[in-house]
């Protein structure tokens, strides 16, 4: 799979709209765009080949006349991570003057872990139209590729079965969040079809992202995948413990208590040097703490090590912990400016369903920019081969 060329693009271009080519006049219709996304990341006809979008087409192949400004390439870029589409697709969005006509070019490789849902729908493409897949389409895309290419918490967990697993809530719950109601109205597929459809169920096992997020009894299955909270009285792990709590259990409910404790433990100050009113600020931002923490139970590795998430509340600082060092294409240099990759893309789908995480690859930034409005110094970074730590300082 790859990109093409300005010379491959114009091929495809002069051959019309076709099941690797969708042409649109504007990005007014956003929706359509991503179900376009969508299809050509499901690759139903298995081509292997990278699906494009050309913003700035009549429907009869006319130059649009548009304007392709920074404007219009970042609008279409934030579609691949504004949690609509999931997983995420793999695409550029690139300025091309292709015959003469400005465009926006939109290129979409084929998912190695599809199916790919646009709001909870899977979408496809049959010849030059797209269309909502069937059953019998999904399952094609589900079997087609093994699980032992797939990333660690999308392969199966021999050993446990669908008894290990909250169906009840999966059911009455996350389904509900993950796919679109209407689709699950008409379908009325038996659960293991759907769990199957999610990658909740693979080769007949749970995923390991399944256990971590709805397993009875996580742990049992992932001994590391907790949190150990920690609140020193002091600058050191030697000085006493103030509290102490281990937040195991499925994923809502780690995260839930995390914020919890968060929001309990942070100190609200009065400063009165900017005049008379008084202004309350807390030596730390819940929303900094909230997605430090989500980002650290997204991004950790969970395959090799037993060792836990540690969020250490020290009296001049905050350490949080990730079992697992940089991944992919991320490094300690790009990781500020907003570089981001998927060790588990399977939790990270499941933690944007359940809500803790509304955008991708924002996490780090959002809780820098809480941070620098609050007042508080710089996040500090250490980064090894076996963990990363990032650290907060109080608020000045």
């Amino acid at each position: 799979m790859k990109f093409y060329t300005d010379r491959e693009l114009a091929a495809l271009l002069a051959d019309g709209e076709s099941h690797l080519v969708e042409r649109k006049r504007s990005a007014a219709n956003r929706s359509a765009i991503r179900r376009n996304i969508c299809a050509f990341a499901n690759d139903l006809p298995a081509t292997g080949r990278t699906g494009v979008i050309f913003v700035g087409l009549e429907d009869d192949g006319t130059c649009a006349k548009i304007t392709v400004d920074d404007e219009l390439l970042t609008l279409l870029a934030q579609m691949r991570g504004d949690g609509n589409i999931m997983p995420l697709p793999t695409m550029t969005v690139d300025k091309k003057t292709l015959g003469g006509c400005e465009l926006a070019v939109i290129q979409v490789t084929p998912a190695e872990n599809p199916p790919v849902r646009y709001e909870g729908r899977v979408w496809i493409k049959v010849g030059p139209t797209v269309q909502l897949a069937t059953g019998e389409d999904e399952h094609r895309l589900i079997e087609r590729h093994r699980a032992a290419n797939r990333a660690f918490d999308m392969r199966p967990s021999f050993g446990a079965s669908l008894e290990d697993l909250n169906l009840e809530y999966i059911g009455e719950s996350y389904l509900h969040a993950a796919i679109a109601g209407t689709v699950l109205e008409q379908n009325r597929r038996p659960l293991d079809q759907q769990l199957r459809s999610l990658r909740l169920v693979t080769q007949d096992a749970p995923s390991w992202a399944s256990l971590i997020a709805f397993g009875k009894d996580p742990q049992s299955w992932m001994p590391g995948a907790y949190i150990q909270f920690v609140r020193f009285d002091g600058n050191s792990m030697t000085d006493p413990i103030l509290n102490r709590k281990e937040l195991t259990g499925g994923l809502f409910e780690v995260l839930s208590r995390a914020h919890d404790l968060a929001q309990i433990n942070i100190s609200v100050g009065t400063d009165i040097s900017a005049g008379p009113r008084e202004i309350r600020r807390p030596d730390y931002p819940l929303e900094a703490l909230r997605q430090l923490t989500n980002n650290a139970v997204m991004h950790r590795n969970y395959e090799s090590t037993n060792a836990p998430i540690r969020l250490y509340w020290f009296s001049d600082r905050i350490e949080i912990q990730s079992p697992g060092g940089l991944y992919g294409i991320v490094t300690p240099q790009n990781i500020h400016e907003g570089a981001t990759d998927y060790r588990n893309p399977l939790i990270a789908e499941i933690m944007h369903n359940l809500g803790f995480a509304q955008r991708f690859g924002v996490g780090i930034q959002l809780a820098k920019d809480s941070l620098r409005q609050n007042g508080n110094p710089e996040l500090e970074f250490a980064f090894s081969t076996t963990h990363t730590t990032v650290t907060m300082r109080p608020a000045r």
